[in-house]
């Protein structure tokens, strides 16, 4: 059985136009194929991609929907629905930033994906969200590079990121996180879809997909090929970091009982 091509090594997600951008102190919108980056004098405001659930979803347990329309209607024209959430009460002004940070770092990881497509910028669009915690261009960049080579490290088949997943027969020990991922892996939603039916950041939930195909718990339905048992032992060999101990458990485990 043929196994699936390893992902190639990591490029720089900083792409040449957002450091002219950071440089120059622009302010627009950064849109790529895969999402966009807003920023405001050459940082990064807020970010937005399909692949990643927005701030409703995540905070949706402490905001309901109705609250996010009114908040849009009265203050999105204006370019001020955040700090409308923390004036009106709804939201704590830390609660907001922390939300909102992560649901921008979440979106950003895929905006700046390799192979995301060209680049454009809209000079002087600005997002409804409005400014909450501005980050630096290289700040975001690095945080995205990171998280891609952590989740390489876990598990180096990228494709599996946009596949549909669907449960293995295999039993093996998993947390109670990744128990909620497993079962809503039937085999028609991408770990975006299950991310968003969970109302958790998509990167958290490739972190537990990428685990659990390490431990041979879920494959993809098609286009993916399962890789070769040789393969894994071979992964587990060059891999530059240490894997947990409770990994390579679960290898073992699912190798055996292949």
């Amino acid at each position: 059985m043929t196994a699936p091509a390893l992902a190639p090594a990591s490029p720089s997600p900083l792409s040449p136009m957002l450091v002219r951008l950071a440089d120059e102190r622009a302010t627009g919108a950064l849109l790529r194929d895969h999402g966009t980056l807003y920023l405001a004098e050459g940082r990064v405001v807020h970010a937005e991609s399909p692949a990643a659930p927005g701030l409703d979803v995540l905070l949706h347990r402490r905001l309901p929907r109705e609250g996010w329309q009114e908040a849009f209607d009265r203050a999105g024209p204006a370019g001020r629905v955040g700090r409308f959430l923390v004036d009106s009460g709804r939201l704590a002004d830390g609660e907001l930033e922390l939300a909102h940070l992560g649901a921008l770092f979440d979106a950003a990881y895929f905006a700046l994906a390799p192979g995301s497509g060209p680049t454009r910028f809209r000079h002087g669009v600005a997002h409804w969200m409005g400014p909450v915690r501005p980050v630096s261009a290289r700040i975001v960049a690095r945080e995205c590079l990171r998280r891609r080579e952590l989740l390489d490290a876990l598990w180096p088949y990228p494709a599996i990121d946009n596949s549909p997943v669907v449960r293995d027969q295999l039993d093996v020990p998993v947390t109670r996180r990744q128990q909620d991922v497993l079962n809503l892996a039937d085999g028609a939603r991408t770990p975006a879809d299950i991310a968003r039916a969970l109302g958790r950041p998509a990167f958290h939930t490739l972190i537990d997909v990428r685990r659990l195909a390490a431990a041979g718990a879920v494959t993809t339905p098609r286009d993916t090929p399962r890789p070769a048992l040789t393969s894994v032992p071979r992964w587990v060999a060059d891999m530059k970091e240490d894997p947990d101990v409770a990994l390579l458990r679960r290898l073992r485990d699912a190798l055996e009982a292949l």
